[in-house]
């Protein structure tokens, strides 16, 4: 697996604030007075056609097999990152791509859902992050934070994210052995105290040094 500059991934439980962050950091760059690069915000599953197909499955609407799911997240993530205008083209010509879930999040979910090896296989060709954050929060308080939702997914709840945030902790070893830059982020903290953290850490990119 090659390591891919200018790409970084935010990872989390269910609730940990990805989504709140990747929209925080949206606005400092179009707020900015100072010379940023261009940053693509993007997100797994995606709005094409077969992340569309997740996210309805996602939501208990199509009952799929589990090694169907891992197949299709790993089919929307080819098209995420090798078609036009996706992660490998953007990232590759100047811009910041920073993407909310990707490879690990499949390493993870369907790891635990159907077995370490099919996902493995399925997603060893995809490049690595330059620069990965895993939002670190007690699931407990993560799903608390999302149970005003109308609609649940079919992995929000507690048994299954204890589960989640263990193995995603597992696993960082395994990237910090690669090469991949890991921030570990205090996601309990306030969402403007958590944003200070991430941008110290994206600063040393080189992309964005000096801004």
């Amino acid at each position: 697996m090659m390591i891919l500059k200018n790409f970084v991934v935010f990872e989390g439980v269910d609730g940990s604030g990805t989504t709140t962050q990747l929209a925080l950091l949206r606005n400092r760059f179009s707020s900015s007075v100072s010379a940023l690069p261009p940053l693509y915000a993007t997100w797994e599953p995606t709005d094409g056609p077969v992340g569309q197909l997740l996210r309805s499955a996602l939501k208990g609407d199509i009952p799929f097999q589990r090694e169907t799911l891992a197949t299709l997240f790993a089919a929307d993530r080819n098209e995420h990152v090798y078609a036009p205008k996706g992660i490998w083209d953007r990232s590759s010509r100047g811009e910041l791509v920073i993407s909310v879930r990707y490879v690990l999040s499949s390493l993870v979910y369907q790891g635990i859902d159907c077995g370490e090896e099919l996902p493995r296989r399925l997603n060893e060709r995809f490049p690595l992050p330059e620069l990965l954050f895993f939002f670190d929060i007690a699931s407990e308080r993560a799903i608390s934070r999302i149970e005003g939702r109308q609609v649940k997914d079919i992995y929000e709840y507690l048994e299954f994210q204890i589960q989640v945030r263990e193995r995603y902790r597992s696993l960082l070893p395994w990237y910090i052995e690669k090469g991949v830059q890991v921030e570990i982020v205090d996601a309990s903290q306030e969402p403007q105290a958590v944003a200070e953290d991430i941008w110290r850490a994206l600063k040393n990119l080189s992309i964005l040094r000096g801004a």
